[in-house]
């Protein structure tokens, strides 16, 4: 079981572009995506200022965000690294074995990769992720390089708070065929 302490949200930037992103999908009539919030058990409250100071996360998360895009069910996570080497301990084994589940249901799963240093964004598909899991898995290399990533699953970050991931998204869609 993990503790939170408010040491301040990583990634919380990322997540806010999503969101953001979610809801311009939304009104457009492209996705409806919801973000899972992360079950806690309250240990600490300030209750001057409203505040969790201290907390056990209940169980374990699958993913951050679960939805529809034009009627495929579609799940991700959203992760940000600050160096261009993207550890693999950053994803966890329940979910990875969550999104194996979930695209054979047929859905569409993916991570969202923030390179923050690069400010670039990254749509890692379920087969990559997959790749570089089972690499690690056989005594592989343990985290991925910046360098072994598929150009063509850049994203651009639009009006400064828009991540496009239904663009790579299609890319990953059209691989697939």
């Amino acid at each position: 079981m993990g503790t939170w302490n408010s040491r301040g949200l990583r990634g919380s930037t990322l997540e806010e572009f999503i969101n953001r992103t979610n809801e311009k999908y939304l009104e457009q009539g492209l996705a409806l995506i919801q973000k899972i919030p992360t079950p806690i058990t309250p240990v600490r409250i300030d209750k001057e200022h409203r505040h969790i100071t201290l907390a056990y996360f209940e169980q374990r998360s699958t993913v951050d965000y679960i939805g529809a895009v034009q009627g495929i069910p579609v799940c991700f996570d959203a992760k940000e690294c600050n160096v261009d080497t993207f550890p693999l301990h950053n994803i966890h084994e329940h979910q990875v074995t969550f999104m194996e589940q979930f695209e054979k249901q047929g859905g569409i799963s993916f991570l969202i990769i923030y390179f923050s240093a690069r400010n670039q964004l990254y749509y890692m598909s379920f087969a990559e992720i997959q790749k570089f899991w089972m690499r690690a898995q056989e005594g592989g290399r343990k985290s991925i390089r910046f360098d072994e990533l598929n150009p063509i699953y850049f994203m651009e970050l639009k009006s400064g708070c828009f991540v496009p991931y239904l663009d790579a998204m299609q890319i990953d869609l059209d691989q697939r065929d």
